[in-house]
């Protein structure tokens, strides 16, 4: 039997929590910051945890953890 492949590119963006959730960053906050307002840009700098109805999607694209 082969092994299931990790998909690489869901494997850079979502890392699982001890508590076994998915954990992403939000995109925009890199650059051309002056623009953007002091709440928006600390609101952007926590790990948010992803939404029930992807976590199945999520699962599948990394079968390891």
């Amino acid at each position: 039997m082969p092994k299931i492949k990790t998909n690489r590119a869901a494997a850079k963006r979502f890392k699982k929590t001890a508590s076994g959730k998915f954990v992403f960053s939000k995109s925009h906050a890199n650059h051309i910051l002056t623009h953007k307002s002091t709440k928006r840009k600390r609101r952007l700098r926590k790990g948010h945890i992803i939404d029930k109805t992807n976590v199945r999607e999520v699962r599948l694209l990394l079968p390891n953890g």
